[in-house]
């Protein structure tokens, strides 16, 4: 017999008024970084919290009603309840903090947009390190009380769930989102109208929805394109993180960056700077152009107006990894925008860098839209200046607008509760706001050593308790034998987690070189394959379901791990997500990271685990050449750039087993009498206190604002008074500079004297053919300083030379200079564009040396 149709119907049950609140702590992502918050939850059914995958809103429409009713009654419970509330009533009450050296001024505003936003598993918006980046971000926003807010789009699908099956091969799966589970709600205007936005695409007009979310103080707006009004096609723009072809992903940039900067409009949220992290947002330039257009300014002031207030972030460290497009679908897109700014085609492309073969480049719009600019890392603020020098062609690469300033991670987030709750019984609880502070760090050293100790072996503990639970679902699901499974799981045994343990999570893409520890098999059996050491790799972490050779990298570990003489020394965990990332950077050993240099722009895994007293063993790349000194861990010095690949993987892979083989398991194994090394426990308290000061969010948000977003926004009201009276008069400028530029040439008119005795001056006189530009127009100076060894520039001090009136069509400068310092000195001289309210003072890229 056949059953009947199968209907479904959610029943929710009904919450009590003593925890009415519930629902409050549920719809603020606060929980996403506040560990006691989500015990309440857990304590409330484990079973069922797991279920849903740690998400309280969904928790409480699926929760018994028996349940809630019971703890409503239960004083222990209660107790919890109430200190959370206390805590979340504190945090959102507490006024801006004062103590920070912010510079942003009352009534600044930052708008951040991001393409994904990574604050917790239970809200599936996010792929990997960019979407964590900005989530960390504005937590610490949130924290340091900026004001700020932030837009994105909102996924139906996510980044994909992971299985790996019995070969090795990564499945993906993708599930959709059901909005009413997750922590967002309809914006509404004043009136209680759900806010709706209109964007122009090819033919059609897309209707796109405007959801808001709570991060802390910080408010959060995605955009969300599945109405019933749009075709199914368009209502497909947002389905999916990363999904689709060319025309999905240029459709998702443009309601990104256009549709979010009328969200902002229809909420009346006037910004005063405006953050573009990454290029997928860029297309936001484009639209606060045209809406200047509209209103009456011209093309070229609009852009100088908008560019001064722009910071734009990148995250990418090779030219092919920026975001393009072909011309002839850009203009498909953005010719009635042409029309709108009153441009040519040919200029409209330039904004972009296309034309002539080119495609238009969203790192470059981001840039030609933006003044301030950054990199993610001192290396990589440096490879972006490689990479992007023709931007500023006349300029030094290490003189280039293009910035950097270190990514840094959420304490909160990622310092596990475990070492919390031991600094605020030996630290105190000013902690949390001496953040920043090293010397207050130093204190983590007289933390007894055996105390020290037990809280990380307690982590290790629960970390592997998480791998047998992952590896057991994993194996049975791929029907393996439960002896088989022992064999597996011999090392991760969580009541004696004794052994040294190296983790690994990443995003699976080949310039990681996750497999880089294989490169000499019969080294590496030699290194671990000792009895009396043992040793254990955990490895976890998805490839984009595009990226074959990042897939082959995992089939390769899971076949490793299979040979009967690593046999539970490599163990491949799959469904990396952010609960299980937090238990990896908590409880390993050792946590290793070796990618192709320079091509890690920064890296912040091993910032999470430095913080919980994990040994980074890295290449010195991103961060982790800023971050490492003798004692906080182990440096892999990268092989040559010049090298091949082969031989690159070669020497890198040769320091990696040596220091493994000579430093990493000597030192773990070097046991006392309490049963663990005193000089581990010692580099352990050295990696906490020299890194978590230094490699926090908190820091990364400060620098931003004191750096960026304050000068952003003190540009803008500059440049906005009088009817942009300022802009307009830097764009005439600029537009007289490049005419005449080509024109400007210098000439020396004195000898240039060969020696002189310390304390003599010399005169410097040059003769400017400015081409039809004022004095003024023109700053000339004389770099001075120390010749190196090499012979090139080394600290070189500027000193400006001054005007001293005209010899024919040229004008002098002159500049009497006393070396303030013996030995062979090295001078040279150039002149470049100046206007006193220009951002950067090469941001022209234009410059002449004699």
């Amino acid at each position: 017999m056949r059953p009947g149709t199968p209907f479904s119907i959610e029943v929710n049950p009904r919450i009590p008024r003593r925890l009415a609140r519930l629902s409050e702590l549920a719809e603020n992502l606060w929980y996403a970084w506040d560990r006691p918050t989500r015990t309440l939850f857990a304590r409330l059914h484990p079973g069922l919290w797991d279920a849903v995958n740690h998400n309280p809103k969904a928790f409480l429409k699926r929760v018994d009603e028996e349940r809630l009713t019971d703890a409503a009654e239960d004083h222990v419970f209660l107790g919890s309840y109430n200190r959370v509330l206390s805590s979340f009533d504190t945090y959102m009450s507490e006024p801006l903090k004062r103590d920070l050296p912010l510079e942003l001024k009352p009534g600044d505003l930052i708008a951040y947009f991001c393409a994904e936003f990574g604050f917790h598993e239970s809200f599936p918006v996010y792929s990997g390190g960019l979407g964590i980046l900005a989530g960390d971000h504005c937590k610490s926003a949130s924290d340091m009380r900026l004001p700020f807010v932030a837009v994105g789009l909102l996924y139906r699908q996510g980044y994909f769930h992971q299985r790996i099956d019995n070969d090795g091969n990564q499945i993906a799966n993708y599930a959709d989102s059901d909005f009413d589970d997750l922590p967002i709600r309809p914006a509404l205007t004043e009136d209680g109208v759900e806010i709706h936005v209109l964007i122009e695409l090819p033919g059609r007009t897309l209707e796109v929805k405007v959801w808001e979310a709570h991060v802390g103080h910080v408010r959060l707006y995605l955009l969300d394109s599945d109405l019933p009004s749009n075709s199914q096609q368009d209502r497909y723009i947002t389905h999916q993180l990363y999904g689709g072809d060319k025309h999905t992903r240029i459709q998702q940039e443009i309601v990104l960056g256009i549709g979010g900067m009328r969200a902002l409009a229809a909420l009346d949220i006037k910004p005063t700077a405006y953050h573009i992290n990454e290029g997928h947002a860029a297309f936001l330039v484009l639209e606060r152009i045209r809406r200047k257009v509209t209103n009456g300014l011209s093309f070229h002031a609009a852009m100088e107006a908008v560019g001064a207030s722009t910071v734009f972030t990148t995250h990418t460290p090779v030219p092919a990894g920026h975001d393009h497009f072909a011309e002839d679908m850009i203009w498909d897109y953005f010719s009635h925008c042409c029309a709108d700014l009153g441009i040519s085609r040919e200029e409209f492309m330039r904004l972009g860098g296309a034309g002539h073969g080119q495609d238009f480049n969203m790192t470059r719009l981001a840039l030609n839209g933006s003044r301030h600019h950054n990199g993610v890392s001192r290396i990589h603020g440096g490879v972006s200046s490689s990479i992007l020098a023709d931007m500023w062609p006349q300029v030094a690469e290490n003189e280039s607008p293009m910035d950097y300033i270190t990514n840094g991670v959420h304490v909160a987030s990622f310092l596990a509760q475990e070492w919390q709750d031991m600094f605020d019984n030996k630290l105190g609880y000013e902690w949390r706001r001496r953040i920043c502070e090293p010397v207050f760090w130093r204190q983590i050293e007289a933390i007894p050593d055996h105390l020290f100790w037990s809280v990380h072996q307690g982590l290790k503990a629960q970390l592997l308790y998480s791998v047998r639970y992952r590896i057991t679902q994993q194996h049975l699901r791929n029907h393996g034998s439960e002896a088989h499974l022992e064999r597996m799981l011999k090392f991760a045994n969580p009541l004696d987690p004794n052994v040294l343990t190296i983790g690994f999570g990443r995003r699976f893409a080949t310039y990681k070189r996750a497999t880089l520890i294989f490169e000499n098999m019969d080294w590496l059996r030699q290194i671990i394959n000792d009895q009396h050491r043992p040793v254990l790799f955990i490895y976890a972490g998805k490839a984009h379901p595009a990226d074959k050779p990042g897939q082959e990298l995992i089939r390769r570990i899971h076949e490793i791990s299979r040979m009967p003489e690593f046999e539970g020394n490599f163990l491949m965990v799959e469904g990396y997500d952010l609960g299980f990332a937090r238990r990896l950077v908590a409880g390993c050993d050792v946590w290793l990271n070796n990618p192709i240099y320079p091509l890690e722009a920064s890296g912040t895994s091993g910032m999470k685990a430095a913080m919980n007293g994990v040994l980074n063993l890295s290449v010195t790349d991103g961060w982790w050449d800023e971050g490492y000194q003798p004692g906080n861990g182990w440096a892999i010095k990268p092989a040559p750039e010049y090298y091949d690949e082969a031989r690159r993987n070669r020497e890198d892979s040769q320091t990696l087993y040596e220091l493994l083989q000579d430093q990493v398991i000597p030192l773990y194994y070097r046991r006392q009498e309490l049963g663990f090394s005193e000089e581990w426990v010692d580099m352990a308290k050295r990696s906490i206190s020299t890194l978590l000061p230094a490699f926090n969010a908190t820091r990364m948000v400060m620098e931003y604002a004191n750096k960026f977003y304050a000068p952003a926004s003190r540009q803008w009201r500059r440049y906005s008074e009088g009817h942009f009276a300022a802009a307009q008069g830097v764009a005439a400028w600029k537009a007289k500079v490049r005419v005449a530029w080509d024109g400007v040439a210098l000439n020396r008119m004195d000898d240039p004297k060969k020696r002189i005795s310390f304390g003599e001056s010399m005169e410097i006189h040059v003769a400017v053919n400015l081409n039809g530009l004022a004095p003024e127009d023109v700053r000339v100076e004389v770099l001075l300083g120390r010749a190196s060894k090499n012979g090139q520039d080394k600290d070189l001090d500027a000193l400006p030379l001054v005007p001293d009136g005209w010899s024919g069509q040229e004008c002098i400068y002159k500049l009497e200079v006393t070396p303030e310092m013996c030995g062979r000195l090295l001078y040279r001289v150039r002149a470049y564009p100046m206007h006193s309210l220009l951002t950067h003072p090469f941001e022209m890229g234009l410059m002449v040396w004699l």
